[in-house]
């Protein structure tokens, strides 16, 4: 009798059991997976959105730094047929994506001695994506040194990838209205005058969930005037 007792209590687990054992084991690792999975979602998600929202402020600050430094220049030789540079500030409008040129101290050098001035020819628009069909990005161009053709030349870089509109609005100091075009070249239009002030929107397309695609800025212009140091008036 005691024989019988001892074996019994030293038997196995069943099959059954087994089985049920090797189920519910399953279900936890499903679940621990499950949990690991949404979290390394989440975290690219995030990852996405802070990419984004990064290089949009970035591209706002640095249109809105540059846009400080935008200048216009009366110091050409007398001798029209010398001039190697033309100072310009042209805002076009062409729905959804604005475009604007215009003459900057903003060049910064990245070599040691090079024979370089601050001063260059910066331009925003956007432009397609050649590996992505319908993608558009806004990208900067610089040109320097200046040449005469204010709208051209250049390198051009990838700012904001993925845009939807690009609007830029300039306040005109004369009437005190905000219009959607600047020619600082033609006589018929703001003729060597600067804008009080710029707006400039950007809207990203295919933002992430959770991320406001709308980036809106004001940028005061602190030289209204072209410079003229020792031009006589």
């Amino acid at each position: 009798m005691r024989l019988a007792r001892k074996r019994s209590r030293a038997r196995g687990l069943t099959l059954i059991e087994v089985l049920v054992s090797m189920a519910i084991l399953s279900m936890i690792a499903v679940l621990i997976y499950a949990d690991f999975d949404s979290l390394g979602h989440a975290k690219k998600v995030e990852t996405i959105r802070g990419d984004r929202a990064r290089q949009a402020r970035s591209g706002m600050l640095r249109i809105s730094r540059e846009l400080s430094g935008a200048f216009l220049s009366m110091h050409n030789p007398a001798n029209l047929a010398l001039q190697v540079r033309m100072t310009a500030f042209v805002g076009q409008n062409s729905s959804p994506f604005d475009r604007l040129d215009f003459a900057s101290f903003s060049h910064k050098r990245v070599e040691a001695n090079a024979h370089e001035s601050d001063q260059a020819e910066i331009g925003y628009f956007a432009s397609p994506d050649p590996d992505v069909e319908g993608k558009m990005d806004l990208v900067r161009r610089e040109q320097t040194p200046m040449d005469m053709d204010p709208k051209k030349g250049g390198a051009v870089n990838v700012l904001v990838e993925d845009i939807e509109n690009f609007d830029i609005r300039y306040l005109d100091p004369t009437t005190n209205q905000w219009t959607e075009t600047w020619d600082t070249l033609q006589p018929t239009g703001q003729f060597n005058r600067m804008p009080l002030e710029v707006r400039i929107t950007l809207t990203l397309k295919n933002a992430p969930s959770g991320l406001d695609p709308v980036y809106t800025t004001k940028v005061m212009m602190p030289m209204q005037q072209p410079l003229s140091f020792g031009i006589p008036r």
